[in-house]
């Protein structure tokens, strides 16, 4: 899993059947402390997540999985996902770091 923040919405009115109705996030990638790095991606969003919001994500086919559940589609329906948001994060406690013990937070 992967730690990010929400930058933004992508509005997309036409995409993927299995996809319809669900939002699409810019996510700036960072590392758990919160620090950008990394391209802005879109991810598919299966949590709520909004603007400002510290979010882990998956990437490559582990994306589509979580769009699948209690669905029985077969493999071929999968929808073609590079990221989805699988929850947000409220916060880290970190150890063995340079600011150890510190609660980082959005």
């Amino acid at each position: 899993m992967n730690a990010a923040k929400v930058i933004g919405r992508v509005v997309a009115t036409a995409k993927w059947k299995t996809l319809e109705g669900k939002t699409l996030l810019l996510l700036q990638p960072t590392d758990w402390s919160g620090r950008a790095c990394g391209d802005i991606i879109v991810a598919a969003d299966s949590v709520g997540a909004g603007a400002g919001e510290f979010v882990f994500y998956v990437k490559s086919r582990e994306a589509c999985f979580s769009w699948l559940s209690g669905n029985k589609q077969l493999l071929a329906e999968m929808p073609p996902l590079d990221a989805t948001v699988m929850g947000i994060i409220d916060g880290v406690d970190m150890i063995d770091e340079p600011d150890a013990g510190k609660k980082l937070v959005k």
